[in-house]
């Protein structure tokens, strides 16, 4: 009797099968910000330059745990590999933004997470394709800034100021991963000179203090 209503149940969570869809191409997207020559202000800890290629791509954003029947999806983004008549297909992206599918014990591995177009019910897709746990919950559609195999960015990043010397941080990030070997952080005085440099890049420092600096870009990386 036990193993009739644990096979009835599971039936019950699966709603059918379906073809995993491969249709969609993300955009890469050349970002270089803040402009040169505008006046800019960080934060400590943020962004004062950025270069570098990302990926563009539309995604579905989830803010909160959700539970799908015996899966559970953790925050971040999913974003999409394509569609088409029923269904929606989203990636498991990974990194440090994207989010994932946790199975239950009795559950087939998640392949990808489909929206059923009739109805915006979130599904998991296995990897035997049998689409299962389809769900009503919040999600958002957003456009999805992201690093990909194909990306590259540098970036310096502002660290503070103590007395006349401010410290700003260079990173690069390659392929979703930041280089430790192309980490580097630098410190500047300022009595000697307001303008700054690193890997081709010239700033010119118009204010510093321990919680924000205000500066303009002349050039970006080379």
């Amino acid at each position: 009797m036990k193993k009739l209503l644990l096979v009835s149940a599971i039936g019950f969570s699966m709603v059918g099968c379906a073809t995993p869809s491969y249709n969609y191409t993300p955009t890469t997207q050349e970002i270089n910000k803040p402009p040169v020559g505008v006046i800019s202000t960080a934060s400590l800890g943020d962004h004062m330059l950025t270069q570098g290629l990302m990926v563009q791509q539309d995604a579905i954003y989830i803010s909160d745990m959700v539970k799908l029947g015996g899966y559970k999806l953790t925050s971040g983004y999913f974003a999409k590999q394509g569609e088409d008549e029923k269904y929606e297909h989203y990636k498991v992206s990974g990194g440090s933004d994207g989010g994932t599918i946790i199975k239950g014990v009795l559950n087939d591995p998640p392949m990808s997470l489909v929206v059923r177009q009739s109805d915006n019910a979130l599904c998991v897709m296995t990897v035997f394709n049998v689409v299962a746990s389809c769900n009503s919950a919040p999600f958002e559609r957003k456009n999805w800034s992201s690093a990909s195999k194909n990306s590259f960015q540098q970036t310096l990043i502002y660290n503070g100021k103590v007395g006349q010397k401010i410290n700003i941080g260079y990173r690069e990030f390659s392929s979703d991963l930041a280089r430790p070997a192309f980490n580097n952080d630098v410190e500047y005085d300022l009595s000697e000179s307001k303008q700054i440099g690193y890997k081709g890049a010239l700033i010119d420092v118009l204010d510093a203090n321990n919680q924000e600096i205000k500066y303009k870009v002349i050039k970006s990386f080379k």
